[in-house]
């Protein structure tokens, strides 16, 4: 088989809506590696925040941040922190508008103040609020911010703020990113420093922030559970996470062969 690489978002995708990894999953990943197939992480995550989830995995290559921040086995690839002056625009804009920013470095994230929307946010994902310092964008490289603000003020902020682009992952959180960016071109130079063919590259993903990755990579699999965007923008939908949607999804694409179904019994066929 030629080198084949598979990279999987975390949240909706190797997490169920409990915030655990399946038993299907942990066994496909597993059989994709037997079977000499690289397997990464593609993730909004800042490293830190899913340590659990690639030790879990034994995957120690990744694309987080958003593609912000890229490591190939241990190995750093690509990285791309927000330009400093134009993030200090945006500071200033959050705080008169009292909407709390969380600092995405590596391997610290800060927030900028408490508030019950940053906490509410990061109880979501069932990962603990970062620490409070309004001056940790000042002295450290930020590599994506975490903006805490309805739908109305996201409007005005884009509209204001064209070099950055904001995604939203929670009713009060959204993605601050600089223009551009993404997980497909953080995949892409992951890509190219190893020497694999995109037609030899598979993404699993459920999200907004997994739109460019799905229709960017040689095939993209959305999650049954997923946006009806990322639906769309993929190559096919498999089951969701807590249906077993990885392990039928690399069936279906034949990185594993049908004999995988077997460890879910006959329901899975």
């Amino acid at each position: 088989m030629e080198r084949a690489i598979v990279f999987f978002d975390i949240d909706g995708t190797l997490l169920d809506e409990n915030k655990e990894i399946p038993a299907s999953t942990r066994k496909a990943v597993k059989m994709l590696q037997e079977r000499g197939v690289y397997t990464a992480i593609a993730t909004g995550r800042v490293p830190s925040m899913f340590k659990n989830v690639r030790e879990e995995l034994g995957i120690s290559s990744y694309v987080s941040i958003n593609g912000q921040y890229v490591l190939f086995e241990g190995r750093e690839i690509y990285t791309n922190p927000m330009d400093p002056a134009k993030l200090a625009e945006l500071v200033r804009a959050a705080d008169e508008q009292g909407h709390p920013l969380a600092y995405c470095g590596h391997p610290e994230t800060r927030v900028s103040s408490s508030h019950p929307h940053v906490k509410e946010s990061y109880d979501n994902l069932k990962l603990p609020c970062p620490e409070a310092d309004p001056e940790f964008y000042k002295h450290s490289a930020v590599f994506q911010g975490h903006l805490f603000c309805d739908a109305e003020a996201e409007k005005i902020y884009a509209e204001r703020y064209p070099h950055f682009q904001f995604i939203r992952w929670h009713e009060h959180a959204l993605d601050v990113l600089p223009a551009g960016s993404s997980k497909a071109i953080g995949i892409q130079e992951m890509l190219q420093a190893v020497g694999i063919p995109n037609e030899n590259c598979y993404a699993f993903g459920d999200g907004l922030n997994d739109i460019q990755m799905l229709t960017s990579v040689g095939k993209g699999i959305a999650m049954g559970n997923g946006a009806p965007e990322a639906k769309a923008a993929a190559d096919l939908v498999t089951d969701s996470c807590s249906e077993d949607g990885i392990l039928k999804g690399l069936v279906r694409v034949g990185l594993l062969p049908e004999e995988a179904l077997e460890v879910l019994g006959e329901h899975a066929r």
